[in-house]
């Protein structure tokens, strides 16, 4: 339920962006930056990021949308078996494991962040962009986390199955294609126009 009365009932994030839009037109743009732009990491590696951050938040809303665009861009639903329980004996590949735990303790242990967190990553053959696209990611979620809890967005929990459903039925290469062929578009930009808050 949505917790401001002027918004519907069952509230949804582009309720929120159209009730209140300055400042929405640049953190699309940021998003569009963060999430699709040049990076050492895969689309689909940032928006698995993004769905660990908010799963370990309970943002069921976040972590529904970018589930299913972490398999859009390649991810097996396997991926999540266990991603929350114990990230070291989780489905998710080895040299992703550093970077998550990495992601989780800026997220849940901040004043606990050390030398030996990125030195994990770099170890496991990521770049230093590498880590600084991670903490950015893990940055922007923690934000818009908390915009989606303190408003009562709705997780739509029905919505995304149905859409998990019909995507994949995609062959998962097609879906990995995604990642080079979606590399540096304006996806949030785009749905910034198509919800009218964006207006050229």
């Amino acid at each position: 339920m949505g917790f401001f009365p002027s918004l519907p009932e069952e509230t949804n994030l582009s309720d929120v962006y159209k009730a209140y839009p300055g400042g929405i037109e640049a953190l699309f743009r940021y998003h569009d930056h963060v999430l699709r732009g040049p990076s050492p990491l895969s689309i689909g590696e940032r928006e698995l990021i993004a769905a660990y951050v908010s799963g370990l938040n309970g943002c069921e809303f976040c972590f529904n949308a970018h589930r299913v665009y972490a398999e859009t861009y390649g991810f097996e639903p396997d991926t999540f078996e266990g991603l929350f329980d114990n990230l070291e004996s989780s489905n998710l590949p080895d040299n992703l494991k550093p970077l998550l735990a990495y992601a989780g303790k800026l997220t849940k242990d901040l004043s606990g962040m050390m030398q030996s967190d990125v030195t994990a990553i770099l170890e496991a053959g990521w770049s230093e962009q590498a880590v600084h696209d991670a903490m950015t990611v893990t940055a922007l979620f923690n934000f818009m986390n908390r915009i989606i809890h303190g408003s009562g967005v709705a997780p739509f929990d029905g919505d995304y199955e149905t859409r998990l459903e019909r995507l994949r039925k995609i062959p998962i290469e097609k879906r990995k294609a995604f990642n080079q062929d979606h590399l540096g578009n304006d996806h949030y930009v785009q749905y910034g126009r198509s919800i009218g808050v964006i207006k050229d």
